[in-house]
This record gives structure tokens, C-alpha cells and sequence, in this order.
């Protein structure tokens, strides 16, 4: 006799929409969500602007969101919805390492951040954290993010990197990819003149006198950086 197929019962699931740009990544998570008990899927988005009106008309009660997306990534996404759906918490499962993003995420207004490898398990109590009203960050991370919004965080960051704002950190990263400022500002949405300005303020911050030392010095980050990309 084959095995009876779960009954999820109306009015009781959770609703999730997922928000990843490799539909592979989509799919492992929504059969991931869909396996659990409680939780479902509601929808699936490949960008910020696809999410955001999904957000509007499915009206999920938690949003699963990657970093990397199409034209807007996750931490401009995440503030637009605080701005609209302040209700719908967004956790993000995301390749990039943590201590790199995870700050960035929770002052966008984002309730956690877990790493994609972090494996299903993880993942799935991460969403039960979030959907309970908590944070989900790992253990490592919880007492640096503790001692960052208590204000007991030692005046020395572990990199100047961590002092730029996140538009900066964008164009820095794309810096370090080597895009030109006429890509950066397509990239970005926003005109040559304001990646100028960025590119100003990212070299004040980090004491860095010319575009080359900036450049070599971006490139070099990049590289450093553990994981793919995504």
C-alpha cells in the first residue's frame, strides 16, 4: 500500500513567498516548505519588482528572500517593504557569508539570515523562529548583533568595509567585479553623477586617495570573499 499523502487543512498553514533568481534554488525550498507541517508555498518571484507585487496580492505571512536579485537586491527590497507591508517579516537565505550581511539585513528590517548552506533543517527552524515573531541568525552572530544594537560594539570593526552605507557597499562590490560607473549606475538604477559621489564617499571611508588604489583594493575584497557570488 503506498504511503498516505500529507493533509495540510485549510486555514492552517503558514503562506510563504519565495524570492530567488535560479529557479532550481525556487524549487528545493518549496519542496523543502512544502514537506513541513504548518507551511506552505504561495508563491515564487525571480526579482524585487515581481516580489513586491506578489507581497501586495498574495499577502504571504513570511517572505524567504535571497541577496543577490535582478536590478534591486534584497536589502532594497526588504526596505520597500517595510515601508508597504510592514507586517510581512523577511527572512533571507542567502550564499553571501554572513558577518558581511547579516547586520545589513536586520537594520533593513529583515528578521533573519541564514546561509543557503547552512542545509533544510536550519532553514526550516530559521522560519519557525521568524514566523514566531523572533530573529533567526546563527549562534556565532547573535552576540555581535547584540553587542552592535545594544551600542556595546568596540570602536574597531574587523574591516573599514563595514562602514560604508549598503548603496555603497553595492558599488563597491561592483567595483571589485569591474564594472564601469556607466554599468554601475545601469546596474543600480541611479545616474553617473551619484555613483561619483559614492565613489568619493567609499574612498573617504576607507582612506584611499586614488581611483586605481581604490579599484586594486576592491577587486582584492571581492576575491577574498568566501562562496559564489549569489
Amino acid at each position: 500500500m503506498p504511503p498516505a499523502k500529507k493533509i495540510k487543512h485549510p486555514g492552517i498553514s503558514k503562506k510563504i513567498l519565495i524570492v530567488d533568481d535560479h529557479p532550481m534554488m525556487r524549487e528545493g525550498l518549496a519542496q523543502l516548505i512544502s514537506s513541513a507541517p504548518a507551511l506552505s508555498v504561495c508563491g515564487e518571484a525571480g526579482d524585487a519588482g515581481e516580489a513586491f507585487e506578489k507581497a501586495a496580492h498574495l499577502k504571504p505571512d513570511l517572505m524567504l528572500a535571497d541577496i543577490t536579485l535582478p536590478g534591486k537586491n534584497g536589502l532594497e527590497l526588504i526596505k520597500d517593504l517595510q515601508s508597504a507591508f510592514p507586517q510581512i517579516p523577511v527572512l533571507v537565505i542567502s550564499m553571501h557569508d554572513e558577518t558581511l550581511y547579516a547586520e545589513r539585513v536586520l537594520r533593513a528590517g529583515g528578521r533573519g539570515y541564514v546561509m543557503k548552506q547552512e542545509g533544510g533543517k536550519k532553514i526550516l527552524e530559521a522560519i519557525r523562529q521568524v514566523l514566531e515573531g523572533k530573529i533567526a541568525v546563527s549562534e556565532k552572530m547573535s552576540e555581535r548583533i547584540l553587542e552592535i544594537f545594544s551600542g556595546r560594539r568596540s570602536e574597531s570593526v574587523s574591516s573599514p568595509v563595514e562602514n560604508l552605507t549598503d548603496r555603497e557597499f553595492e558599488v563597491f562590490q561592483l567595483i571589485g567585479q569591474g564594472a564601469e560607473t556607466r554599468d554601475i549606475a545601469k546596474t543600480l538604477h541611479i545616474s553617473a553623477k551619484t555613483v561619483e559621489v559614492h565613489r568619493v564617499n567609499i574612498k573617504a571611508k576607507l582612506k584611499i586617495e586614488s581611483l586605481s588604489e581604490l579599484i586594486r583594493y576592491a577587486v582584492r575584497w571581492v576575491e577574498s570573499q568566501p562562496g559564489p557570488q549569489g
